[in-house]
């Protein structure tokens, strides 16, 4: 595959070409990459909202042009995701967050393969966004139980 020949939101939805690196693991380079972010820059909800959008929007149209469902090179979807895992946790719980939302990514348990039914686009972003939710609940009951830190702590402190 040429991906010079795609149209702007193939790029945007295969993360700029890394969709159709052959690794065969789309997801888990795409979720490290959006891990690498997270390393540098404390990622903003803002961004990640925006970054769901755009993605609800490349991936529908990528579909349609591929006339493919859910194709695993559309994997601008492991991004949100991913930060969504990490989001209000200290740096320290970004490798146990990747293995975490990879897990919860490649089993799909309910409430997270559910979502994959919503239509087009949003089926492909929302099963990730809400594995990112999932994930990111069960390490902030982890930090506030071990560490006694974090929002839910402090929630119930």
């Amino acid at each position: 595959m040429k991906i010079q020949k795609y149209p702007v939101y193939v790029w945007i939805a295969s993360l700029f070409g890394l969709g159709f690196i052959p690794s065969g693991m789309p997801g888990t380079v795409s979720s490290f990459a959006a891990c690498l972010v997270s390393v540098f820059v404390d990622v903003p909800l803002w961004a990640i909202v925006l970054v769901s959008l755009v993605g609800v929007w490349a991936t529908d149209k990528s579909e349609k042009f591929f006339n493919m469902k859910d194709p695993s090179f559309l994997n601008i979807d492991e991004v949100p995701g991913m930060w969504i895992t990490l989001l209000l946790l200290p740096k320290s719980f970004i490798i146990p967050g990747f293995f975490l939302f990879r897990l919860i990514d490649i089993l799909k348990p309910w409430p997270v393969c559910s979502m994959e039914k919503l239509p087009g686009g949003w089926g492909i972003m929302a099963d990730d966004i809400v594995g990112g939710v999932m994930a990111n609940v069960m390490l902030q009951l982890f930090n506030s139980y071990m560490y006694h830190r974090g929002w839910i702590y402090e929630f119930f402190a």
